[in-house]
């Protein structure tokens, strides 16, 4: 389960945290702790970057990230999502501490420990630092819930075979 402190963070005590096998997050100014991530987890995410990369590649759309990744969205706010894409033409806000402003897509694996998280309070962080599109993938019942800033970002579109996306507007479409 996943624990989180009652004191606010500043990046500097958040890079000093150890690399345990722990996933540390910051979410609106709180630490979050959560376990290593599951073996099925891990598989589904190893696809789906494969799935991703390959596509943004062919594409050459920019830039697909695996956790761990650090999403430094603002001063409290530090997340580690399970997949992240970069557009092209943003990639300067790729350093060697992260990501460092708001992604175009960003994908969490639902899991035992993060669901409630994914799809509240991450949900909310990503849509108010401008997000464009958040999947949830729910392996449990085999669906991904995509939201779309654009569109309703409280709202997802709930898709039960094949996923299709425009990461990048006039791209040509992703199927999953």
């Amino acid at each position: 389960m996943a624990t989180p402190s009652t004191r606010r963070w500043s990046y500097s005590e958040f890079a000093r945290l150890p690399n345990d096998g722990n996933r540390y997050e910051v979410i609106a100014g709180e630490l979050c702790v959560t376990p290593a991530p599951t073996t099925p987890h891990q598989r589904i995410i190893g696809n789906l970057y494969y799935l991703l990369r390959g596509f943004v590649d062919e594409h050459d759309l920019g830039s697909v990230w695996l956790s761990p990744v650090d999403v430094l969205l603002a001063e409290g706010d530090y997340l580690e999502p399970d997949l992240v894409f970069v557009r092209r033409e943003r990639e300067g806000i790729i350093s060697e501490r992260g990501i460092e402003a708001t992604p175009d897509l960003v994908i969490e694996v639902l899991s035992e420990s993060t669901a409630e998280r994914d799809r509240g309070l991450k949900r909310e962080r990503y849509a108010y630092f401008g997000v464009p599109q958040y999947w949830i993938v729910d392996p449990g019942s085999r669906t991904v819930l995509v939201y779309q800033l654009s569109v309703d970002p409280h709202t997802p579109r709930q898709v039960h075979e094949v996923l299709e996306a425009q990461l990048v507007p006039g791209s040509p479409v992703l199927s999953l």
